[in-house]
């Protein structure tokens, strides 16, 4: 009996995420994928320089 009550749950939250998807469409959400991809790299160089040791970090090499 509980199968009756859970099936129109699951079709109504499988409409509900296929609207947010054809609102997700038309509202331009998946445009620029490769510029949010570019956008995390870090800029210039930043990365080629060593870090400055601590302060107090000892040494026991």
């Amino acid at each position: 009996m509980n199968y009756f009550f859970l099936i129109p749950i699951s079709v109504f939250l499988g409409l509900v995420a296929l609207y947010g998807f054809y609102w997700s469409l038309r509202n331009d959400q998946y445009d620029d994928l490769a510029g949010a991809a570019e956008r995390i790299l870090p800029q210039g160089d930043a990365e080629d320089r060593p870090l400055p040791p601590h302060a107090g970090e000892r040494k026991d090499g």
